[in-house]
């Protein structure tokens, strides 16, 4: 349950509260940058966060149309356990975790540094990797990065196989079976599901708009824009505050910067964590791994004809009409 719900406060009570007038009302500070080509980055300051709930809230406003809309009973798989079923259709309510309906959650870690006790809020979704393994990893061309370096997942492409949960150093992506090509393609041997996860509102980018969760924040926690931009201030930030950064250099650098008044290593032993609740541990790079880039090298040019050819089923039996993401 959110930090918001656990206090008692209601979301819009929380607005009348410290005067937010509307979801829409856009933070002095926050950068913006849509220019072709150019590579976004987000700057997180854990020390503002008061763990309210707003942007979980906003996420969901905002993608509420692409969520899945599973059919049941759902398909067989043959064997029967090969790949699970995870159905979240029934608990879209779940705010404590990552789900297929919950694309951002806030873990909330209590920890003493320096003779002091901390309260730390961390909003968590996709890092938004730069070289992501999830994108060069997916057999099926189902995930990638663009050119702002958002990484994303194709609902019209994906066949649930969680290839990209697998790889993934946060294990971020979440299934929902019932949807998806799977079930008009090979139903009963397919993925089980398409895969969702945060892409950081990337049509609202594209419009020139704000992430949500960016957009609705009472004290202005996250900032957007280019990457070199944004790490100069979070470097200067850390600097300033004597806080500590994550996100630079995890995972041989991500597009999402943290930056704590405590160390990453105390957050990351009293967060819980588990299925669906991201560590905030050390990452080194995945895809230095020779067999990572021998695979990625391999699939590249299969994992285009798979996305083709998937793309195009996909067009044949009508995907676009089943509200699946």
């Amino acid at each position: 349950m959110s930090a918001a719900k656990k206090s008692g406060l209601s979301r819009r009570g929380f607005l009348k509260s410290v005067g937010i007038g509307g979801a829409s009302a856009l933070l002095p500070g926050t950068v913006r940058a849509v220019q072709k080509g150019e590579e976004l980055a987000t700057l997180l300051d854990l020390s503002k966060c008061i763990g309210c709930g707003e942007c979980v809230y906003a996420c969901r406003d905002v993608n509420a149309d692409r969520y899945p809309e599973p059919k049941k009973p759902f398909p067989v798989m043959h064997p029967e356990k090969r790949v699970k079923v995870e159905d979240w259709s029934d608990r879209r309510d779940v705010d404590d975790r990552l789900t297929p309906y919950n694309w951002l959650y806030i873990q909330t870690a209590e920890v003493e540094h320096e003779g002091k006790s901390h309260t730390v809020h961390v909003p968590r979704r996709c890092m938004h990797c730069r070289n992501a393994p999830c994108a060069n990893l997916c057999p099926f061309g189902a995930c990638g990065t663009d050119e702002r370096g958002i990484t994303f997942i194709n609902d019209k492409v994906c066949l649930g196989g969680a290839k990209c949960r697998s790889v993934c150093p946060w294990d971020i992506p979440q299934r929902q079976s019932g949807v998806g090509l799977y079930r008009s393609l090979m139903p009963g041997f397919a993925g089980n599901g398409v895969m969702y996860k945060c892409d950081r509102c990337r049509e609202r980018i594209a419009d020139g708009k704000t992430p949500g969760c960016i957009e609705v924040c009472p004290v202005q926690v996250q900032t957007i824009g280019p990457r070199r931009e944004i790490l100069r201030r979070a470097e200067a930030l850390a600097e300033k505050t004597g806080g500590f950064l994550y996100g630079a250099d995890e995972n041989g650098g991500t597009n999402t910067f943290y930056v704590s008044p405590v160390p990453f290593e105390l957050l990351n032993d009293a967060v819980e964590k588990g299925k669906g609740r991201p560590h905030l541990g050390p990452v080194k790079d995945l895809m230095e791994d020779e067999n990572a880039l021998a695979t990625a090298t391999l699939l590249a040019p299969v994992a285009g004809i798979a996305a083709g050819m998937l793309g195009l089923g996909s067009a044949l039996f009508g995907q676009e009409d089943d509200n699946e993401g």
